[in-house]
């Protein structure tokens, strides 16, 4: 009992101790209690950051593999399936163009149905091809040799420089120096016009070709003239002479060593005679020139013209020929479905022919005589395939002639105050005279198809920029060109054989 007493005293001893040892904690003891118990919420609140940083690391990992696992799933969905949005490729909203395939298709097409058509010529017709005729078309007697009348043209081009010399010195006056160039300009188109004309013996080839020698020396001569003007007030402004012409002021094409050339230093025969044969109708006093002659370049160019030229004689021969003449009956007869029929059969080998001929002229032989004469600016045509409206086409197929038509007559119109209007309206009745004196004259008839063929293109181009666009608008000016012309060279057929045939038949 004695022991027991003494345990539960020893016990109820430490009890008191460890409280009073728990209440003693609560006291300050010298200032250290505060302190401890700072430390003891500062190692709390650390402990707690980092189990919280513990708790979004597991989040993370956790958030992660579910990710993953989502991932695998969608890469497996993925793989079997087949599907997705897309438009179809001939759809415009595919952004797809490339159509090179379909391209060569009708290309293959175009061949084979013309080769049908040209196998059904031959077992129609025969052979119809024979050169000599051609030939006896030029030089059927003296007086039809186109040579002839081109050898006389020299004289044009002389009373040209001549009259330019005495310009340059002070010996005409700017009057006289303008009367004479007009006189010697008006000779120039009514001279082989009237010898076509009046000699009966002159072929309508050889003719069409003479007038259109001719023509092509008008506009140079014209251009020669005003050029050689706007150096002598440039002159006469500045008391300096001019490097170039005033269409193309900087010298930074001038190459290949040659020297430039100084007004009225250009006034020589070999200058002049430069610009007659150079592949320009615009003068200029120093020509963009090549640094050599690239002899593989021009004897491609050259093997191109014979072909072509072969070629384009062959085709008209036998498949044009013929046609045209099936075409009188119903011409005649005013039979209106037959009409079109032998429309539409002259349009293909029309259209074909005239884009031959648009490649061997525009391309082939202006290349050529480019390369010859070291002529650097080879910019003959541009993309008039791709027109979208009927201005576009004639500024584009044919780059030397709207060069002088912008340079010499449009330009000039718009600083008198003429409107853009009545400015392009000029330029095309212009190009509508020359297109009538190049075919009406050689045929000896006037009947005008030509010039309201060009004319219609006024409201042609109004309506096709007006109302069509894109892919549409491309379309009609391609029916303008496949459709009018064989239109056009029925007229001028059937009027022709009306009026010579018939009559030597009556």
């Amino acid at each position: 009992m004695g022991d027991s007493g003494a345990t539960g005293a020893l016990t109820r001893r430490r009890r008191a101790t460890f409280a009073a040892g728990k209440g003693a904690d609560l006291l300050p003891m010298n200032g250290r209690s505060a302190a401890v118990r700072q430390s003891s919420v500062t190692t709390d609140i650390t402990r707690d950051i980092g189990q919280e940083k513990r708790n979004r690391s597991l989040e993370t990992v956790r958030f992660k593999s579910k990710t993953e696992k989502e991932k695998r799933k969608n890469d497996i969905g993925e793989r079997l399936s087949c599907h997705k949005t897309q438009e179809s490729l001939l759809s415009s909203a595919s952004g797809y163009n490339n159509y090179r395939g379909i391209l060569n298709w009708c290309v293959v097409m175009l061949v084979l149905s013309n080769a049908r058509l040209f196998l059904e010529n031959l077992l129609r017709y025969g052979i119809l091809v024979d050169p000599i005729q051609v030939i006896s078309l030029f030089l059927n007697d003296s007086y039809s040799w186109p040579a002839c009348l081109v050898i006389v043209s020299n004289m044009f081009i002389l009373v040209a420089l001549y009259t330019e010399r005495q310009l340059s010195k002070g010996s005409f006056t700017e009057l006289v120096g303008f009367l004479v160039h007009c006189i010697n300009l008006a000779i120039m188109l009514t001279f082989p016009a009237a010898v076509v004309l009046l000699v009966p013996s002159m072929t309508p080839v050889g003719g069409a070709f003479v007038l259109g020698s001719y023509t092509i020396l008008f506009l140079k001569l014209y251009s020669y003239k005003d050029v050689n003007m706007w150096c002598r007030e440039q002159s006469t402004v500045k008391a300096k002479t001019l490097a170039r012409s005033l269409s193309c002021p900087s010298a930074q094409h001038l190459n290949g060593g040659d020297r430039k050339v100084f007004y009225p230093g250009n006034l020589t025969i070999r200058d002049i005679y430069y610009f007659v044969s150079a592949p320009t109708l615009c003068y200029e006093l120093n020509f963009p020139r090549s640094l050599n002659i690239r002899i593989g370049f021009l004897l491609r160019r050259l093997l191109e013209m014979l072909f072509f030229t072969q070629l384009l004689v062959a085709l008209t021969q036998q498949w044009m020929i013929p046609i045209i003449q099936s075409s009188m009956k119903p011409l005649e007869d005013m039979d209106l479905s037959r009409m079109t029929e032998r429309l539409l059969r002259l349009a293909v080998p029309n259209h074909l022919l005239w884009l031959m001929f648009f490649y061997v002229f525009f391309h082939s032989s202006m290349n050529f005589t480019a390369e010859l004469l070291r002529f650097g600016d080879r910019e003959f045509y541009k993309d008039w395939w791709n027109s979208e409206t009927v201005t576009y086409f004639w500024q584009n197929w044919n780059i030397p002639v709207h060069k002088w038509c912008l340079r010499h007559f449009y330009r000039p119109l718009l600083r008198r105050g003429f409107s853009k209007m009545v400015s392009q309206s000029a330029v095309f009745f212009l190009s509508a005279f020359f297109h009538e004196y190049l075919v009406s004259v050689p045929l000896r008839m006037f009947r005008l198809w030509a010039f309201m063929g060009m004319m219609a293109q006024l409201p042609l181009a109004w309506f096709v920029g007006r109302f069509l666009r894109g892919n549409y608008s491309n379309a009609a000016v391609w029916m303008s060109l496949i459709i009018g012309q064989p239109f056009a060279i029925l007229m001028y057929v059937h009027d022709y054989y009306v009026l010579h045939y018939r009559q030597e038949a009556t």
